[in-house]
């Protein structure tokens, strides 16, 4: 008998426990917050110029979203996303500035950093004024489904033309060199078929046919093995069929396309990147 009143007082025990349990469990719900007000601390034009290249011209400034759960307040991460895009383009340009910023409230852009962006990035005429919208997108850790957009501020600007990313050849010249042409890696090269046309001072462009699966670089002296233009495949991998950035005297040679064909190669010394477009 009195074993049988030991295993109910026990059996009573458990139960008792796991009714507290039970009880005590909360589950916490995501309640969501309230979408970030941007501010700036200018309107109407963000004043560019070469001549105040170190000067803050603008800082955008937004709210807390506040996210809240069940049990109150978000401690997560909230994260944000500060985007520049020109009037029109509902903030899908690929162009367009994309700003990470892990917990502040506020972002200062120096002039010669967004002009930069501007210019480099947006591919902004210089010298011309455009009209740019700004918006900023809050989130807990980058989730989707937490994300919230905040209001839309509009500006004028103006960029100036800044230095290009890439130094252009002093030469006034550009050839191409590799396997992936007719000359192979013979140097000196075979000219005009494979000499650049300088469009620009930062802009030149050949077209010419390639040999798919091979590798070409580009060269500032005809016959000089002393520099080049290349490529970086570890930080910044290119394509063969599209392009990518590319520096001076970096490492690697440029990849070609996979398939032969005649194609049509850019190289833009102001926003240090080159196009490969088959025809």
């Amino acid at each position: 008998m009195k074993t049988l009143l030991k295993k109910l007082f026990f059996i009573g025990v458990g139960v008792a426990l796991f009714a507290s349990c039970k009880k005590d469990q909360t589950i916490d719900y995501f309640n969501g917050g309230t979408a970030p007000v941007l501010t700036a601390s200018v309107s109407g034009t963000i004043p560019l110029s070469n001549t105040n290249q170190s000067n803050v011209e603008v800082v955008f400034s937004w709210t807390n979203p506040n996210y809240q759960f069940t049990t109150g307040l978000s401690s997560q991460n909230v994260s944000y996303l500060l985007e520049i895009d020109t009037l029109g383009a509902n903030f899908t340009n690929p162009n367009r500035i994309a700003t990470s910023i892990s917990s502040d409230l506020s972002k200062p852009y120096v002039d010669a950093v967004l002009n930069s962006a501007l210019s480099n990035q947006m591919l902004l005429v210089t010298g011309m004024k455009h009209t740019i919208q700004v918006r900023v997108t809050a989130s807990i850790n980058g989730v989707a489904a937490t994300a919230l957009a905040s209001n839309v501020l509009q500006f004028n600007v103006t960029p100036w033309s800044p230095p290009p990313t890439v130094n252009p050849p002093t030469t006034g010249k550009l050839y191409l060199v590799g396997s992936a042409t007719a000359g192979g890696w013979g140097n000196p090269v075979p000219v005009p078929s494979q000499q650049f046309t300088q469009v620009s001072t930062t802009l030149y462009t050949i077209t010419v046919p390639l040999t798919g699966g091979q590798e070409y670089l580009f060269i500032p002296l005809n016959g000089d093995w002393g520099h080049k233009f290349a490529c970086n495949k570890t930080t910044s991998p290119p394509s063969g069929e599209t392009g990518g950035v590319f520096g001076y005297d970096w490492n690697d040679n440029f990849p070609g396309p996979a398939a032969n064909g005649t194609y049509k190669i850019d190289v833009n010394f102001q926003t240090g990147k080159y196009t490969v477009t088959k025809q």
